[in-house]
């Protein structure tokens, strides 16, 4: 009771710390972007949701043999040093601050779906099992969409992690869950909380949220920065190019690392999903040194190839001399030195009958 407390006393001095005109749009019990967008229909919407669920896509927009990963144990991740991090798919990273664990986004059903049997399906296993993680110190949710809020993987993280850090709303989703109230911390845009002396701060985005025909923009839909004293991290969630990645880099840049949608882009989703030139431009305008893509790699939710927006942000981030970090799920990333990683999502050449290894070679 006196946590539940004192987590309701914190909150309101945050609400109370943060300008009015800053916090997300509200009209008629619903939430808004900082620009008018154009609604979609109930009708159209489920037009989309059918045609997503049961279309028969180009077969490029799955691998055609099993994605190369690094698995995972909980030993590895408790060894490895503060300021670490490790993609398990999608938008779902899990991080390593003063001896803590944080996760973004956790998804790891089998299909990003409100059913498990219809709809996309995953590329690959997670490389470490929900049974494995370590202890959590939050869980930090961008939106209610089903490939960034799996209902049965916050059920089971539930025990395990001592706070959700959640938009407005999505909170209230989780405690019907069976999360405890007590552990939930609902944010507007601008606001922020500390966990083990790390901040939080819920950014603003250009997206939209809902998991059903009739709760269009109940929930807010938000990124997020993180902060743990020199080290600046920027977690993209979903969203479309818009000015308030400016407004970010401008009162939080530069950050070390900015993990940045880049992926499930559709030309009839301009404002609310970016293209890789876009992602770029993104992370520019927050001033990062190095640019992680996510929202990639793990499911089909577009109809483009499966491997395009790596190659695109690669041929884009190299023209435009900007250090780009494409991890292997499961790989080790160090926040303060990160790598460019290898071409993981491209097809390794058979090697001709006789020949040597590289690495044998290498090796000798």
């Amino acid at each position: 009771m006196k946590a539940f407390l004192m987590l309701g006393v914190l909150q309101l001095m945050v609400q109370m710390a943060t300008p009015a005109s800053e916090l997300a749009p509200r009209r008629d019990g619903r939430f808004h972007n900082q620009v008018l967008l154009p609604q979609d229909g109930m009708l159209k919407k489920l037009r989309i949701g059918l045609k997503y669920l049961f279309i028969r896509k180009p077969p490029e927009t799955r691998p055609a043999a099993a994605i190369s990963l690094q698995a995972m144990t909980r030993q590895q991740v408790l060894d490895a040093p503060d300021h670490s991090l490790w993609r398990l798919g999608h938008s779902t990273v899990l991080i390593k601050l003063r001896g803590r664990f944080f996760m973004t986004d956790p998804v790891f059903a089998e299909r990003a779906s409100p059913v498990q049997w219809a709809g996309p399906l995953r590329f690959h296993a997670p490389p470490m099992g929900l049974d494995d993680l370590p202890l959590l110190a939050a869980v930090v949710l961008s939106h209610d969409h089903y490939d960034h809020l799996d209902e049965q993987a916050i059920r089971r993280l539930a025990p395990k992690t001592e706070r959700f850090l959640a938009p407005l709303g999505v909170g209230d989703l989780l405690i019907g869950w069976g999360v405890p109230a007590h552990k939930v911390a609902q944010l507007d845009w601008w606001q922020e909380t500390e966990v083990d002396g790390v901040r939080f701060v819920a950014t603003p985005a250009q997206h939209f949220s809902g998991r059903g025909l009739f709760d269009s923009n109940r929930t807010l839909w938000a990124s997020w920065v993180v902060i743990d004293e020199q080290m600046k991290l920027f977690f993209s969630g979903d969203t479309g190019y818009f000015d308030g990645f400016r407004q970010i880099g401008e009162r939080f840049g530069p950050f070390d690392l900015t993990l940045i949608e880049t992926g499930a882009y559709n030309v009839a989703w301009p404002n609310v999903h970016m293209q890789p030139e876009q992602s770029l431009q993104a992370h520019l305008d927050l001033r990062g040194r190095w640019l992680l893509p996510i929202h990639n790699g793990t499911f089909d939710l577009s109809i483009h190839g499966w491997q395009e927006p790596f190659e695109r942000i690669l041929e884009l981030t190299s023209a435009a001399q900007v250090r780009l970090c494409t991890p292997q799920m499961g790989e080790r990333v160090s926040i303060d030195s990160p790598h460019e990683g290898q071409n993981w999502w491209q097809p390794r050449p058979v090697p001709e009958q006789g020949s040597v290894p590289e690495r044998a070679v290498a090796s000798r």
